[in-house]
């Protein structure tokens, strides 16, 4: 016994080892066809357990930590300074500008340093072109202050000199293609560029000439010669803004009162040099020069008129340029202003043009004002969440790499998390990607009905759906708020089952990612491995729906065997037909038997009172009610001789208990039994129909 008891717990112990390595190989073996089938996922190199009969021994202690040189210690200690009764962490910015690198090549178009850069150059750009005609015009540059332009005009001087050497010889190029960065040809680019002469120009050396006929701001005058940084600034500018018609308005503005600035210093020179009050037409010296100068060359050049008549020749010479020029830039001014807010408004002026197409298209058709409150609704909410009609329009100018580049941002965390593709090709994800077309649907809108052919796939983007099912079909089963996917099982499903299940209402605005069928087939045909798995997936989950659930939505068990249908009421209504036209037929046959069932039944029982006992009776007439169906009798063959009891008492042989006499009709449909009972004088009589007449019956 011990030996065998031994014997029993060691194959217990093999058992258990052998049943957990088995468990260890499955999971090994799901997690390489996992990798198999989805390259992008992550395997756990993990190391089998230890067998419980075999503890693993256990781990050696971490050693302790090493401690850190009083050096390092003394260096991060110089970064805190004590503050009243705080102590803050100093940044070590100073190490940190000592240890940056400049940048060998500058990418002109994406690096937001060169967008800063860009905008000092301007500024110092702005400052000359301002300022010079107002110190060369007006009394403002004074010995007194002298240092002070001297100072930020070579501050200006400073940044573009720094610009040329430091910035522009290290920005890449396109050449055949090929983006270039290397030193060398970045910097022959630069030098035999227009761009490089006309910095050259803006950098003369003509303010020697200050050492013979003084400080002249109009020796200063090429420095206004960068506009090519200027526009080069807009550009990149408007490239990274959202609303980059903000800053369009904002230029256009600044064009039109730059001129108007050169305009008043024009008129203030013109004023000296005619003499300050001389005549009536101008500057007569008084107030703040500039602003009287300036008031009067917004009047001249928007021509508003009200203005006093020149006297001289060299007045009125003045004033018809002044009128020629202002009537050219305001017109120029006001169709750039116009061309601006054209393009900022552009989207909303196609909005209301479709708007008021479908309006009128409505009311020549005379649709109900329920349905176009209803597209109005649609149009305003489509405009107001996306900011277009569709989509679609907007990515179609793209190339494909750029479109599949936007669509994975937008919609791949959704489309990952369906159950129904994952495993799948990633590329053939990506290009199911690139098929999905964006829905909105308003309040109550239905976005699929129960029964209907389901050919489209939904993708909740925002907003909720609700499920509806239940007797009267309102009851809500589920809500599926923003990520949620419905209507999968379509895309895949064959030979009917394809239908949809329940009713989807939007509750609520919803915008959803559709994917037809269709599209999914024709990338399916690329791709014949995700194609047999997503059959694989589509055929469980269809199985899963299919089977029949309770009230709470539990599996049922079907029923082994089904419950017997009723007789149909076609049929019913047939044999009371023919009872009453009294036609001939099957029906009329099989009407005859059962009359003549009921006549057999009232002589068996009339001759039944006369010789049977009580007893006997009682079996008689349950026997009889027991094969006779609701609504009608069992057919029995016709009177017979044999069976046929004569009322009169005759003497009877004696049958041993149990014995049975079984007589049938001629057409095997109806049999008739006696069996003896135990007691004397005392039988059993059955009646019974065949299966077949039961199921001609039934049909």
């Amino acid at each position: 016994e011990r030996i065998g008891s031994a014997t029993s717990q060691s194959s217990a112990i093999i058992n258990d080892r052998l049943q957990e390595l088995v468990k260890l190989f499955k999971e090994r073996t799901e997690k390489v066809k996992e990798k198999l089938t989805d390259p992008d996922v992550t395997s756990d190199d993990e190391s089998p357990s230890a067998s419980p009969s075999k503890p693993a021994p256990a781990a050696p202690p971490p050693p302790p930590p090493a401690e850190a040189p009083p050096g390092d210690k003394a260096a991060d200690d110089e970064h805190y300074c004590e503050m009243l009764c705080c102590t803050f962490k100093c940044q070590p910015w100073m190490a940190r500008l000592k240890s940056y690198q400049f940048p060998s090549s500058i990418d002109p178009l994406t690096n937001l340093m060169y967008v800063l850069w860009l905008f000092f150059v301007v500024l110092a750009w702005n400052w000359n072109c301002w300022l010079i005609p107002v110190r060369w015009a007006f009394p403002y540059q004074t010995p007194s202050n002298i240092h002070f332009w001297l100072l930020v005009d070579y501050l200006c001087d400073l940044i573009y000199l720094l610009d040329i050497i430091v910035f522009q010889t290290r920005l890449q190029f396109v050449r055949g293609g090929d983006i270039i960065s290397d030193k060398k040809a970045m910097k022959e680019n630069y030098l035999h560029s227009q761009r490089f002469k006309m910095d050259v120009v803006c950098l003369l050396p003509l303010d020697f000439f200050y050492f013979k006929v003084g400080v002249n701001p109009l020796l200063r005058f090429p420095r206004c010669l960068k506009y090519m940084a200027f526009f080069e600034f807009n550009n990149r500018l408007e490239a990274i803004l959202s609303k980059a018609y903000i800053y369009r308005v904002i230029r256009t503005t600044a064009y039109l009162l730059y001129s108007l600035h050169v305009n008043s210093c024009l008129y203030y020179w013109a004023s000296a040099y005619e003499g300050l009050g001389s005549t009536t037409w101008v500057y007569d010296g008084e107030g703040n020069s500039y602003i009287r100068c300036y008031y009067w060359a917004v009047k001249t050049l928007i021509t508003i008129g009200g203005l006093p008549d020149p006297k001289t020749l060299f007045e009125i010479v003045f004033q018809l340029l002044n009128y020629f020029t202002g009537v050219f830039a305001f017109s120029v001014m006001i169709g750039q202003m116009r061309d601006v807010v054209g393009a900022a408004t552009a989207g909303q002026t196609y909005y209301r043009s479709c708007m008021d197409s479908t309006i009128k298209y409505m009311n020549f058709y005379k649709i109900p004002k329920t349905v176009q409150n209803r597209v109005k609704t649609w149009y305003e909410y489509t405009w107001q969440s996306q900011g277009m009609l569709d989509e679609s329009e907007l990515l179609v100018q793209l190339p494909d790499k750029m479109r599949l580049d936007i669509a994975i941002d937008v919609n791949y965390n959704i489309v990952s998390k369906v159950a129904l593709f994952q495993g799948c090709d990633r590329q053939m994800i990506f290009d199911m990607l690139k098929r999905l077309r964006s829905v909105v649907y308003l309040p109550n809108d239905y976005v699929c009905k129960k029964g209907e052919i389901g050919r489209e796939m939904y993708i909740i983007q925002a907003g909720q759906v609700q499920v509806l099912g239940g007797p009267d079909g309102k009851t809500v089963l589920v809500t599926l708020k923003a990520g949620s996917v419905f209507g999968e099982i379509s895309l895949l499903a064959a030979g009917g089952g394809n239908r949809r299940t329940a009713n989807v209402v939007a509750h609520g605005f919803a915008n959803l990612f559709i994917l037809d069928k269709k599209d999914l087939n024709e990338i399916l045909v690329h791709y014949p491995e995700s194609q047999k798995l997503l059959r694989k997936k589509a055929k469980k989950m269809l199985k899963n729906n299919n089977k029949p659930r309770d009230e709470k939505g539990q599996p049922v068990s079907p029923l082994i065997i089904p419950p017997k249908p009723d007789t149909p009421k076609l049929f019913q209504a047939a044999l009371a037909a023919m009872g009453k036209t009294g036609g001939k037929g099957r029906l009329a046959h099989l009407r005859w038997k059962l009359q003549e069932l009921k006549a057999m039944q009232a002589e068996q029982v009339s001759a039944g009172s006369r010789c049977c006992s009580s007893s006997q009776r009682g079996a008689l007439q349950a026997n009889t009610a027991s094969r006779v169906k609701p609504g009608g009798f069992s057919p029995i063959p016709p009177k017979s001789p044999v069976h046929r009891r004569s009322p009169t008492a005759s003497p009877k042989a004696s049958t041993p208990p149990g014995e049975e006499i079984c007589s049938k009709s001629s057409d095997n449909l109806v049999a008739i039994r006696v069996i003896s009972a135990a007691q004397e004088d005392e039988e059993v009589l059955a009646a019974e129909i065949s299966q077949k007449e039961e199921e001609e019956e039934g049909k």
